[in-house]
């Protein structure tokens, strides 16, 4: 592309898919040194964009929001980019760009209105290269494919505020567990007694221990009865912080321990210590964060044919948890 390149993306998805976009955006801003870059997400997950400095632009659509978009004022981008199948988001690139790249597209829309489509891929791959599989239709490659997020100095030092407020001077490590995956896919959650048992094993070597029981407002009832089976050593904060105030809380943690969920590949952008678990249907070789220097993958044992949403996430048992746990407390310390 022209170094000066005027480019759009369009991303309307969970926390998750939202992140897991970053890469392609980064290389993309790299390769319009003199150009401009702007991002519109969907509105409750816009947030998790905010402040990256390879973004010049933030702001927000739906796939109903589009219909009235952009119908005055011409092209205003020379490339667009989307990353859904929506046809609204996609006529929307099309009314402000003059050359518009998207993934095919699954329904009858006539794929020749586009300048460049995408087949989705023969074989299963890693989300992050198949969402960069736009930007190499743009000619653009990269070889950093970490997520992205940015706290700020203010977020940091709320975070820190609040640690000190309430929890006890001696605790450490301080571990987020991430009980709960959403509702329409809760085949991937691990089952809470299972967490309880390893908390508890967690303290039995690590009194000190001191563990934040994450998740969204969904969760709080899950929540709290961890929380009071580990008590003294636990606190719930689920569905009480903003996305954000939540990801400068996590920023914190020497170890996040979760499920295959928006929280998870939030810990992995930002870098923290982390031991996932996968479902059979959703591998950690196709979605786990790359280039992670302090994660541990834990995938469940099922092969692809024995596999259904049926197939239980209890498969994955607490001593094999523990190890990564330790593993990484250890390396951390050292």
């Amino acid at each position: 592309m022209e170094p000066d390149a005027k480019v759009l993306a369009i991303i309307v998805a969970r926390i998750g898919d939202t992140l897991l976009v970053t890469p392609a955006l980064r290389a993309i801003r790299q390769a319009i040194p003199d150009g401009h870059l702007t991002c519109l997400a969907h509105p409750k997950r816009a947030e998790v964009l905010r402040h990256l400095d390879f973004i010049d632009t933030l702001g927000t659509i739906t796939k109903y929001t589009a219909f009235w978009q952009g119908r005055l004022g011409g092209k205003q981008w020379d490339y667009a980019v989307v990353y859904g199948h929506d046809q609204g988001l996609i006529q929307f690139a099309l009314r402000v760009a003059d050359q518009v790249v998207a993934f095919a597209p699954r329904n009858d829309f006539p794929n020749q209105a586009l300048w460049k489509t995408v087949p989705p891929p023969v074989k299963p791959m890693h989300a992050v290269y198949e969402r960069l599989l736009l930007a190499e239709a743009l000619g653009i490659s990269t070889d950093n494919p970490r997520l992205a997020y940015q706290v700020t100095q203010d977020e940091a030092t709320q975070a820190n505020s609040w640690l000190k407020q309430h929890l006890p001077p001696s605790a450490a490590p301080l571990i987020g567990l991430q009980l709960a995956s959403f509702p329409s896919k809760a085949y991937r959650d691990w089952p809470t007694v299972n967490f309880v048992q390893l908390g508890r094993r967690i303290l039995d070597t690590r009194p000190d221990t001191y563990f934040l029981i994450l998740g969204g407002p969904d969760d709080k009832d899950v929540a709290e009865a961890v929380t009071k089976e580990l008590a003294p050593h636990a606190q719930n904060i689920a569905g009480c912080f903003s996305l954000r105030e939540s990801a400068a809380l996590m920023h914190r943690l020497d170890l996040y321990i979760g499920l295959d969920t928006g929280p998870t590949h939030l810990a992995g952008a930002l870098g923290i210590p982390m031991v996932a678990m996968y479902h059979c249907r959703h591998r950690g070789c196709h979605l786990a964060p790359l280039q992670h220097e302090h994660l541990h993958v834990i995938e469940h044992p099922a092969t692809d044919a024995e596999c259904s949403a049926q197939t239980a996430m209890s498969a994955i048992g607490v001593d094999q948890v523990l190890a990564g746990a330790l593993e990484m407390l250890d390396r951390g310390s050292n």
